[in-house]
C-alpha cells in the first residue's frame, strides 16, 4: 500500500517518548498508509512489529492498533483532550489496555500455529526483559520453577517480597505481592483506570475502607479484600494474608497479600521503580 506524509502532531511525539524502549527498539513516528485515517492528523507509531496510529480529530485522541490485513473501525482507546495532560493520560491508557491486549493476540495466534509451550517461552521472554530492567535497579532476583510456567521474586528494603509469574494461558504476566500495603500505593496508580467518576465506597471493614478512600477505584469484594478490574483487562486484589485476621483496623503498615494479572510486559517495565 503506498504511504502517505506524515502529519508531524505533537501527540505523536509525546506519547512514543512515553512508551518504554523494548529490546533496545524505542517508538519511532512512522509513515501513514493512505486512507487509513482519512480528514484527521494522523501519525503512526512504529516499534519493531507494532504499529499504532494516532489520530486527533473533533477534540479527540483515538489510538488504533495495527492488525495486518485489518482497518479497525473502533479505536482501541480514546480520551478527549480537556483533562490537563491528555497525553499521560493517553500513554496510561495503552500501555493499561491496548498494548496488553496486542500480547494476548499474539498469544492466541502462537497458540493456534505453535502451541502452549511456545506461548509459555514468549511470555518468559518478556518476563527475562523486566527481569533485567530490575537487575539494572540492582534488584536481586530468584528464578522459581512452577508446573505452568515460570516466575521471578525479590525481596526489597521493607522486606516486602514481590514476584512476576510467566504463566501458560492469557499471554500477559501476573504479579504477585507479600508485605505493607504502602508498599502498593506507587503502584496502583499505575495499574488502576482514572479515579474520574469513582467515588469511595462507604462499605465494608475499616481495612476496606482504608484502601477505597485512597484509590475509589477498588470494590470491596469482602471485610477482607478489594478487588479491580475484569477479566481480560488488568485486574486484582489486595486482602488481608489470612481469613482469621482482624479487619477493624488498618493503617499503611497493614500486612497484605496481593495478586495483579494480565499485565503487559510495557506496562510492567514503565512501573519498574514501584517495584523497588
Amino acid at each position: 500500500m503506498a504511504t502517505a506524509a506524515i502529519t508531524h502532531t505533537p501527540t505523536a511525539a509525546q506519547l512514543a517518548a512515553l512508551l518504554p524502549t523494548r529490546r533496545g527498539v524505542a517508538w519511532q513516528v512512522g509513515p501513514v498508509p493512505q486512507g487509513i485515517r482519512a480528514n484527521a492528523a494522523t501519525a503512526r507509531l512504529v516499534q519493531g512489529e507494532r504499529a499504532l496510529d494516532v489520530v486527533e480529530r473533533d477534540g479527540r485522541i483515538e489510538v488504533y492498533a495495527d492488525r495486518p490485513g485489518m482497518v479497525p473501525a473502533v479505536p482501541d482507546a480514546v480520551i478527549t483532550q480537556t483533562g490537563p495532560d491528555p497525553v499521560a493520560e493517553l500513554a496510561a491508557l495503552v500501555l493499561r489496555v491496548v498494548l496488553p491486549r496486542l500480547e494476548r493476540e499474539a498469544a492466541r495466534d502462537t497458540l493456534h500455529a505453535h502451541g502452549s509451550e511456545q506461548v509459555i517461552i514468549d511470555v518468559a521472554q518478556n518476563m527475562n526483559e523486566v527481569g533485567f530492567s530490575l537487575i539494572d535497579h540492582q534488584v536481586r532476583l530468584d528464578l522459581v520453577g512452577r508446573p505452568n510456567g515460570v516466575g521471578i521474586t525479590w525481596t526489597v528494603s521493607s522486606n516486602a517480597e514481590w514476584g512476576l509469574w510467566a504463566l501458560g494461558g492469557t499471554g500477559n504476566l501476573k504479579l504477585s505481592y507479600e508485605g505493607p500495603v504502602c508498599g502498593l500505593y506507587g503502584l496502583l496508580p499505575v495499574l488502576l483506570p482514572t479515579a474520574e467518576g469513582h467515588e469511595p465506597a462507604d462499605v465494608g471493614s475499616a481495612f476496606t475502607r482504608h484502601l477505597t478512600d485512597r484509590f475509589p477505584q477498588l470494590r470491596p469484594l469482602n471485610a477482607d479484600e478489594v478487588e479491580f478490574g475484569r477479566h481480560q483487562d488488568v485486574h486484582g486484589y489486595i486482602a488481608l494474608p489470612a481469613k482469621d485476621e482482624p479487619t477493624d483496623h488498618a493503617d499503611d503498615s497493614r500486612q497484605v497479600a496481593a495478586e495483579f494479572t494480565d499485565l503487559g510486559a510495557d506496562l510492567l517495565l514503565a512501573a519498574v521503580s514501584h517495584l523497588l
